[in-house]
């Protein structure tokens, strides 16, 4: 078990460096913008868009060598891209030089939501598959906060101080490469792949003393029941489909990703003064990380819906109350208490759930095209919400725009009540069995059967 939890530690690691090089660009931004004499529309498109770019079409295209070379071979060519990345955008002179080595970062963001959770999904234990998941998220946000940090540390240094900041992210990626060479592969790809030997030596070493044939056996049942040819639009995959598409969409329809991109525009709109908001955003990023621990504390013992359904009514509540600040003009000391409830509401909910979610719901033939999907919807609406966000602003108002997400988060609700099932402590072989038949489910609960 101890080997499990360091293979997931390593695996995870992928996040830290998804977090890092998704924020790091805002302590160099202005910067680049000032020295490149950068419009503000090529600015936001092509310098800082392009990494965002980059993780649509590692999110689209990550499940094709997932799929095919392994879990393993993608979590180290991940660590090289964002190795590259780092280095060639610290050394970059020009603006098309530093978009083309963001973008290669964004392709190695958008390949890791899909690569780490897999792999950890079928490394981990039932009892413990959620927690250890989640760990990706958590190092996320942890990378989110070292980025702010590590950033704030370098801002003194000089002219080139941009270059500093971006390059740094080199030092984690490389580390994070030569430890990924040494996970093992993926047992469950393994057998998928017909590599029965190879996949009994990593058994061994995860459960050494077990019976391996009979594991071997129950997870090659799923595989000798589906045709290679299988893919998830089929009809039977319906339902699993669905539920990702879902629980990806409730996810940026709840306006996180808008809300921190935008978090000190959005405390200064409620009547903080600048320097205060931008403490207050830092006082966001350390609660997002408790409730993330929090969350992954809870989730293998609560259950994904338990967690899902306390961030629903923790949104509902907090979007609800800052939509009527706004509404009210109740003023700006109000709006960031209100906005910690919601950054914890979603820490403990969604955002410790939607990666170990997709990652359980298809059967092992298809998990890495499934958590493509599920990633993509993500990363496709990440990019168009928070680009609305200061459009609606300026035309209807903060008070519509986040009585809008609140009732997004009526209907996640209702998503979490009526169709999510629970999959807690039930093995990835037993849930790729039940997803393909909905009428298996038991209503009351909601729990594969």
């Amino acid at each position: 078990m101890k080997k499990i939890w360091v293979w997931s530690i390593t695996a995870a690691f992928a996040g830290f460096l998804f977090g890092f090089d998704t924020v790091v660009i805002s302590g160099a931004e202005k910067t680049l913008q000032s020295l490149w004499k950068s419009s503000d529309v090529f600015h936001g498109t092509v310098i800082i868009g392009m990494a965002l770019w980059g993780t649509m079409v590692g999110a689209i295209f990550g499940g094709l060598p997932t799929n095919r070379f392994g879990r393993k071979k993608t979590l180290v060519f991940i660590g090289m891209l964002y190795t590259v990345s780092a280095l060639g955008s610290a050394f970059a002179n020009e603006p098309y030089t530093f978009a083309f080595f963001r973008f290669i970062g964004g392709l190695g963001v958008g390949a890791s939501t899909i690569a780490a959770p897999a792999f950890i999904s079928e490394i981990a234990p039932p009892k413990d598959r959620g927690k250890l998941v989640a760990m990706y998220q958590f190092n996320i946000v942890l990378g989110i906060l070292a980025a702010f940090l590590s950033n704030y540390l370098i801002s003194g240094i000089g002219e080139n101080a941009w270059r500093w900041m971006l390059g740094v992210e080199a030092v984690p990626a490389f580390i994070y490469t030569l430890f990924a060479l040494g996970l093992p592969k993926s047992p469950r790809w393994l057998i998928i792949k017909s590599r029965l030997d190879e996949a009994k030596d990593v058994l061994k070493l995860m459960y050494p003393g077990r019976d391996f044939e009979k594991r071997i056996l129950e997870i090659n049942q799923q595989g000798d029941t589906s045709s290679q040819s299988e893919n998830i639009f089929m009809r039977k995959y319906r339902f699993p489909l669905i539920l990702a598409f879902l629980i990806a969409f409730f996810n940026q329809l709840s306006g996180i990703n808008a809300f921190l991109y935008y978090a000190p525009r959005i405390l200064v709109e409620s009547g903080m003064e600048e320097s205060s908001a931008l403490v207050g955003s830092i006082g966001i990023g350390l609660a997002n990380l408790l409730f993330t621990l929090l969350g992954l504390y809870l989730i293998d013992r609560l259950g994904r819906r338990q967690l899902m359904y306390m961030g629903s009514v923790g949104y509902i509540v907090s979007l609800t109350l800052v939509s009527s600040a706004f509404y009210l003009d109740w003023g700006g000391q109000i709006v960031p208490v209100l906005l910690f409830l919601f950054i914890g509401a979603h820490a403990i909910g969604q955002g410790t759930v939607i990666w170990v979610f997709i990652s359980e719901i298809f059967p092992n033939h298809l998990r890495g095209s499934g958590q493509s999907f599920g990633s993509s919807i993500h990363w496709i609406l990440a990019a168009i919400v928070p680009s609305l966000v200061p459009i609606l602003f300026t035309r209807v108002g903060p008070g519509t725009v986040f009585a809008f997400f609140a009732f997004m988060m009526v209907l996640q609700l209702l998503f979490v009540a009526f169709v999510m099932p629970e999959t807690k402590g039930v093995s990835l072989e037993e849930l790729g069995r039940a997803l393909s038949k909905p009428n298996r489910f038991k209503l009351n609960s909601r729990r594969v059967k």
